[in-house]
């Protein structure tokens, strides 16, 4: 129980932090460059687990679900990155919520479930939340980096199911290392294709370490609590990275509204847990 309270206090620190070190070097470099990097250095830092850890041998539902996990991490990320190059970490972060209401829709439509009176209420609440986060023109819904958001969201709820059938069919840290050479992979085909893979200055590779680092972290401590919680369990706990997106928006990228912003954070988690927690 113990390492499964550290990863989930790593998972909640180190990605809205990864967040804030994505958002400051898209000023001057391309999402797909920041995506490329990142996923290299999480490759290379896998190199010395794969000898302790069996990689092979798996079945072929094995393999096709680390294909599709890692090309939904990419989509993931890719959208992420373009979101937070146009848009505040302050209403990125909290926009996380909304992976609750896609479950809750996918849920309906695809396995049929009914919403009980939790989940209907939650819904509102995070509906409710959004309008505290429109920005100077009155816009949310229609605000593009919220739209990739939003995106992301979609890409990253599939992938979470995805992982943690993986886990299950081998262990967290063979699930990390093919999500991370998986996505290493996909990540230097697309950059590759737009010519994209030469970073602007020896500032961005530095960047992008620290950042492969925070991803491994949050990757890794993601696959933990996930063999040891239910997914409903997990992401309602992961929205607490909201509040941590929240501060650094604040303190050091001067984004404004804290109040604001703060009360639609605190409704939009209560909101998720409702419905996560079903």
């Amino acid at each position: 129980m113990f390492v499964s309270v550290v990863a989930l206090i790593s998972r909640i620190l180190s990605n809205p932090i990864a967040n804030f070190f994505q958002k400051k070097l898209t000023v001057m470099e391309s999402s797909l460059t920041v995506n490329f990097w990142s996923y290299f250095f999480m490759a290379v830092l896998c190199l010395p687990f794969i000898k302790n850890n069996q990689i092979t041998g798996y079945s072929g539902d094995f393999y096709l679900y680390v294909i599709l996990a890692g090309l939904l991490c990419f989509l993931g990320t890719i959208c992420l990155i373009k979101a937070l190059s146009i848009g505040e970490l302050s209403v990125l972060g909290p926009i996380n919520s909304y992976k609750s209401i896609i479950g809750l829709i996918v849920a309906f439509f695809i396995l049929g479930e009914i919403p009980n009176i939790k989940s209907f209420i939650g819904f509102f609440l995070i509906i409710g939340a959004s309008f505290l986060f429109v920005d100077e023109k009155g816009k949310f819904i229609l605000n593009k980096s919220v739209l990739l958001r939003m995106l992301a969201l979609v890409f990253t709820g599939v992938e979470a199911v995805i992982l943690k059938q993986i886990i299950l069919m081998s262990s967290p840290m063979v699930s990390f290392i093919w999500w991370a050479f998986m996505g290493f992979i996909f990540s230097f085909l697309f950059a590759l294709i737009n010519k994209k893979l030469k970073p602007n200055s020896i500032k961005t590779v530095q960047t992008c370490f620290i950042i492969g680092v925070l991803l491994s972290i949050m990757q890794l401590s993601t696959n933990i609590v996930f063999e040891n919680f239910n997914v409903g369990l997990s992401l309602a706990l992961f929205q607490l990275s909201s509040v941590v997106s929240l501060f650094l928006g604040f303190r050091f990228l001067n984004e404004k509204g804290i109040l604001r912003k703060t009360t639609g954070t605190i409704i939009m988690i209560i909101g998720s847990v409702l419905i996560l927690l079903k």
